[in-house]
């Protein structure tokens, strides 16, 4: 038998590792499709419970990771996903409470009928199965996701970044902390243990009788690499080119704070502008106060000819930039011709996630919304409300650009199927 190479010993190694973490995952997501409302919120607020207890443990976690991040030089957006703080934790631990208090997604019925033949039809929500999480610097998402899939009765397989490696597995002990207090299985929410990327590989192709979805959150080139790869269904968006066009019957004073806030606020996270686009009838009075608070905030602009002679600070556009999700302080201007002029640029250059008008003009909003075809559209607010939490939904594992399944803040109800329950009397098809 010829010997066996280091690659190929590598990947079973990894497979001995995942192939148990996935057979767990599957008796486990038996017991949560059956497993009542009230243990599932005893689990969780025992997690925020953990969270909040052991919150000293978890800055430690981070502080390690932190600084081997800082000498691997990972830009600031990303040094600001992966840090944490009590403030961090403490959302953390009120994101789950928010998730208590949601509506239990699973067994309720979304419609039924009855036929003239006698059989009554349901169609009744149920948890998709045991979901996988990839995901990269936001060690949040650890807490986020566990919660999410827990109250929507799902097993799920967390596979944080390297980078997060500390705060993930610390953060994951609360986890498991509050589902042992509900006498839950431990293996409801699994964290991959090594933090070889061949795991991530393993995860999208050599495990579909595990999983049956993945869910990637991070940069462009792991979303490309997960839906390149996935051999299951992929819930996901690839880039968050969002916009904010500034309407001619914009008020200055919102217009100049939203697009601020839209922009700066974060800009490491998906909800960020990362392109303004002003109306050409609006008069200079309205783009130059707007143009004149990113760069005193010290954001970058770069626009086209027209916004270069408003502000000698502004620096010229190239194609490329219409494109470009910055996560930075950055940002790309242009004039367009009107609300059908920032639809066909949003069109051509965006990502389908988050855009936002600015207007009094409730014909002119009423237009862009209806036309703008992205996961999210808003009428006079920044961008960076894309975001489960600030929807409602007590948080969020994602953002999804998809238009089939789920699309926008992926919450509980979002990480449901349905199936149809036919209750007859003895009726035979003729």
């Amino acid at each position: 038998m010829s010997a066996i190479s280091a690659a190929e010993t590598s990947l079973a190694e990894i497979g001995s590792i995942m192939e148990p973490i996935g057979r767990a995952a599957v008796d486990a997501a038996r017991v949560l499709a059956q497993t009542s409302t009230a243990s599932k919120n005893q689990a969780l607020q025992a997690m925020a419970i953990a969270l909040r207890n052991h919150s000293d443990d978890i800055l430690a976690a981070n502080a390690k990771d932190m600084a081997a991040a800082r000498e691997r030089n990972l830009s600031g957006a990303l040094l600001d996903r992966l840090l944490l703080d009590q403030k961090r934790i403490e959302s953390m631990a009120k994101g789950i409470e928010d998730i208590i208090l949601l509506t239990d997604p699973v067994n309720t019925t979304i419609a039924e009928w009855t036929r003239p033949n006698g059989m009554k039809i349901q169609r009744v929500r149920v948890p998709l199965g045991v979901i996988g999480i990839i995901y990269e610097s936001r060690p949040n998402v650890t807490a986020d996701a566990g919660a999410l899939c827990l109250k929507s009765g799902n097993a799920v397989i967390l596979r944080g970044g390297s980078e997060s490696h500390h705060s993930t597995r610390a953060i994951h002990q609360c986890l498991i902390a509050g589902l042992k207090a509900a006498a839950l299985p431990e293996a409801a929410i699994q964290i991959v243990p090594v933090t070889d990327r061949a795991a991530v590989g393993y995860m999208l192709a050599g495990m579909t009788d595990y999983i049956d979805v993945i869910v990637p959150r991070g940069g462009k080139g792991l979303i490309q690499r997960v839906q390149q790869d996935a051999r299951v269904p992929v819930i996901g968006h690839l880039e968050g080119n969002c916009h904010v066009y500034v309407d001619r019957d914009a008020d200055v004073n919102m217009a100049r704070e939203i697009v601020k806030n839209a922009k700066l606020r974060r800009t490491g996270i998906c909800g960020a502008a990362e392109t303004v686009l002003f109306d050409k009838g609006a008069s200079d009075a309205l783009v130059s106060p707007v143009l004149r608070a990113l760069l005193d905030a010290g954001c970058e602009v770069r626009g086209d000819a027209y916004i270069q002679k408003l502000d000698a600070r502004v620096n010229p556009a190239s194609e490329e930039d219409w494109y470009t999700e910055y996560l930075d302080s950055i940002i790309a201007a242009r004039m367009v011709d009107g609300v059908e002029g920032a639809v066909s640029h949003i069109s051509k250059y965006g990502s389908a996630h988050t855009e936002s008008i600015v207007t009094s003009n409730a014909q002119h909003a009423e237009q862009f919304l209806s036309s703008v075809d992205s996961a999210i559209v808003l009428h006079n607010a920044s961008t960076q409300f894309a975001d489960g939490g600030e929807f409602g939904m007590g948080a969020e594992i994602g953002i999804s650009t998809d238009k089939f399944h789920a699309r926008g803040p992926v919450g509980v109800e979002q990480l449901t199927s349905y199936k149809y329950v036919v209750r007859g009397n003895g009726q035979l098809r003729p």
